[in-house]
């Protein structure tokens, strides 16, 4: 997270054509090029991601040929993404910067990485190329008569919305009580082209009591969905602070998804289930690949800072995939840091207690460390419990809670499988 700052723009002042003034030349001074990519660490991420999401897709279950085609081709087009993205950003960096959109490292304060320039709002690179690839693909896979072929276009749209929002709010600076709105209206394509259906299954242990399998919600589900997405978006936001931790919480929570698809793909047999697990993971798949080329750029020490317009889109997408994919539930276990983060945040967001701009750890200089403060986020409330420790030991260990998280949500599924639901 870093607090940005902006430079007035110079005024000219006119000259007359009378005579000709020579002005003294002065230095352009020119921004350094950004650090180069973390190659090393995102061909690690890769393998691990890659290994037992391929063999479950080609050993692990029995899956239709042409569904799997589908998939490898999203796959592919999604890698093409992943390279696009890594050359696009160090371009994008230079034009931001040119622009005075350019923030300091607040957890660096204090010593010479906190006086560096870090580009901000990188996030509209990824949301770009991550559309530009979901309208490609919909060549190779939908014809003009899918059934899916409107939602699909929903979905982008909603999708483009929330990341042009974003960055909207990262030019403006809106007032958070407005942030709150932003996922409402942009969610507004998906809802109305919204098809599926509105039904819920009540859980087994409660259904002789109520009287009812299935209970159909109609309008209040929309508006559930519409809740989902403004829950999503602004959750990936607040859970914010530390150089990586937005994409990261998003790459961990992205490759759980596709996991969670390709084991719904595989253990069952209805095509319209299996479609609609597989229209989540055309989505997903993009978000993972894109998402991991900046975090190449944001993992400690940042050379770009990802901006309300990353966190949005990231939210939004993952809203969305879980929407249409009629996960939902799944889905915000897989938010569980998220979601304890909000519930810590409550008092401060809703005026109980003062609200700080940035609620940050505290930055010690002469240790490099990190102290946590009494503000109302996960990032501190970890800091208090565990002690001091250093930006990039807090990242890790934040995202391996996260991926725990994910872990717990695949074992709550074995055990309440035929019992719950």
């Amino acid at each position: 997270m870093g607090a940005r700052k902006r430079t007035k723009p110079v005024e000219q002042t006119p000259t007359t054509t009378s005579e000709t003034v020579v002005q003294p030349s002065k230095a352009i001074t020119v921004d350094p090029p950004i650090a180069p990519p973390k190659s090393g660490l995102i061909l690690k991420l890769s393998l691990l991601f890659s290994i037992p999401y391929f063999y479950l897709l080609f050993y692990h279950y029995e899956i239709n040929q042409e569904l799997r085609r589908s998939i490898l081709i999203n796959a592919c087009v999604s890698l093409a993404g992943f390279f696009v993205t890594l050359k696009m950003i160090p371009v994008a960096s230079r034009y931001v910067l040119r622009r005075n959109l350019f923030g300091f490292d607040i957890n660096k304060k204090g010593t010479s990485q906190g006086t560096v320039k870090v580009p901000e709002s990188l996030g509209i690179v990824v949301g770009v190329v991550f559309l530009v690839v979901g309208i490609l693909f919909q060549y190779f896979n939908f014809t003009a008569d899918s059934n899916w072929l409107v939602e699909y276009n929903a979905a982008l749209a909603s999708i483009c919305f929330m990341t042009l929002l974003g960055f909207v709010d990262d030019v403006l600076d809106i007032p958070w009580r407005v942030k709150l709105v932003l996922p409402s209206v942009a969610a507004l394509p998906l809802l109305m082209a919204y098809a599926g259906h509105t039904t819920i299954i009540i859980p087994k242990p409660i259904a002789p009591y109520v009287g009812l399998e299935i209970l159909d919600l109609g309008w209040i589900y929309k508006l559930y969905m519409g809740l989902l997405a403004v829950f999503c978006t602004n959750s990936i936001n607040i859970h914010a602070g530390l150089n990586g931790l937005e994409v990261g919480q998003t790459v961990v929570i992205a490759f759980a998804i596709l996991i969670h698809n390709l084991m719904q793909i595989g253990a069952s047999a209805d095509p319209e289930y299996q479609l609609a697990h597989a229209f989540s993971l055309y989505l997903t798949q993009p978000l993972l690949a894109t998402s991991l080329a900046l975090f190449a750029y944001n993992w400690y020490p940042s050379s770009v800072f990802v901006g309300d317009t990353y966190t949005y889109f990231a939210g939004m997408t993952m809203a969305v995939v879980g929407i249409l994919g009629h996960y939902s539930e799944t889905l915000l276990i897989f938010f569980l840091p998220q979601v304890i983060n909000f519930l810590l945040s409550v008092p401060q967001l809703f005026g109980f207690i003062h609200c700080p701009r940035h609620r940050l750890p505290r930055f010690d200089p002469q240790t490099g460390l990190l102290t946590g403060t009494n503000d109302g986020t996960l990032v501190n409330f970890y800091l208090r419990m565990s002690g001091k420790m250093s930006e990039s030991a807090l990242c890790f260990r934040l995202l391996l809670v996260q991926a725990l998280g994910c872990g717990f949500c695949f074992l709550l599924r074995y055990f309440l499988t035929g019992w719950y639901k």
